[in-house]
């Protein structure tokens, strides 16, 4: 609860003035100068309704003390309002400029003070509950997104010959090739919300097959080349089903979706498909999504083949048997092995 003020002021009696309008509503704390003030506060400062500062103090002046707010990167949260006894617009514009919200202007009047105080102090504090109901609003969104994603990969997992443990495995494999391109990459911007998005996204990947015929989905044998020339549309009509959903979901979940339904089966050497994109062309999302689902589909049973070795499996991807990843793709893939395989033995035991 937001309900002390924080008085900075090297003149006695001015602070005492200020205290005594405003005690009936606030908390008040008071600071002789500008470095007793930034220590009241840093303690305070989740306490503070509003902040009324000086401008001229001796040791500390009040530009120093609000230089000091701006850098902690608190101005935004705590409103400040300058005590001043001039008339400059120049002085208030600059004060403006530092990040103040108001000015107290000498001799004090009673009424003015506590309504300008209060407005400001009320705005913020306004301000700051709406910030707060926004978020957890987007908490939910993003939740309901998350289950919508598997609810919609359930769908896709019903008609393919695949088993749903290959969803939730290149999840699994796509959220450890996020967090490590995170950390060892951090060129690429990815964040900790962006590994959730992109590794609950995955999970759609293969959303187009839901437009492909039964006869060929669920063919038990290797594809002609016609038929595999139809399998292959299903990154774009993935992506088109995306687009359609566009507005049952927020713009984060939107993108990533669609970037990994269309582009993961792209090559970094041109090779790939739909697009024939090339290099870092191709959404980083997709590329961390593409490793996953080929070091899965090696290791896994099909009606085709036998499963590869782990072993095996990763000296394919590494040698390049199975299409040119990007060389930092390719470095991620080798630090993580060891958790590629503790989730094959995992999920392979469990289902």
């Amino acid at each position: 609860m937001r309900d002390s003020i924080l008085i900075v002021d090297d003149v006695e009696i001015n602070r005492d003035l200020l205290e005594e309008i405003l005690e009936d509503e606030y908390t008040i704390i008071k600071a002789k100068d500008g470095i007793e003030g930034i220590e009241l506060y840093t303690e305070h400062i989740d306490d503070l309704a509003a902040v009324l500062l000086d401008l001229r103090m001796p040791n500390m002046d009040g530009e120093e003390v609000l230089e000091k707010m701006a850098d902690m990167g608190t101005l935004a949260k705590v409103p400040v309002l300058v005590i001043s006894s001039e008339d400059s617009l120049a002085s208030e514009k600059e004060c403006f400029e530092l990040g103040v919200s108001d000015f107290i202007h000498k001799p004090f009047d009673d009424q003015l003070v506590r309504t300008r105080v209060n407005n400001v102090a009320s705005l913020y504090m306004y301000k700051e509950h709406l910030e707060e109901t926004i978020e957890e609003q987007l908490k939910t969104i993003h939740a309901r997104n998350a289950n919508l994603i598997d609810f919609i990969g359930s769908v896709v997992e019903s008609r393919s010959v695949e088993s749903g443990d290959h969803v939730r495995r290149v999840k699994a494999y796509t959220k450890i090739m996020a967090e490590e391109m995170m950390e060892s990459y951090p060129e690429y911007g990815i964040t900790e919300h962006d590994v959730k998005i992109i590794s609950r996204a995955s999970a759609l990947h293969d959303l187009g097959k839901i437009a492909i015929p039964d006869n060929i989905l669920l063919k038990p044998g290797r594809f002609t080349e016609e038929e595999f020339e139809i399998m292959k549309t299903h990154s774009m009509e993935g992506a088109k089903l995306v687009e359609h959903m566009k507005n049952m979901w927020d713009e984060d979940y939107q993108k990533a979706s669609y970037d990994i339904c269309r582009h993961h089966h792209e090559r970094y050497d041109g090779k790939g498909y739909p697009d024939g994109l090339k290099g870092e062309e191709i959404p980083i999302s997709a590329q961390l999504v593409s490793i996953s689902d080929v070091y899965d589909a090696l290791i896994s049973k099909r009606c085709y083949k036998d499963p590869f070795s782990k072993a095996n499996a990763f000296q394919m991807i590494i040698n390049g048997e199975c299409g040119q990843f990007s060389p930092k793709i390719i470095d991620c893939f080798e630090r993580r092995i060891d958790d590629f395989e503790k989730i094959a033995d995992m999920q392979m035991s469990a289902f």
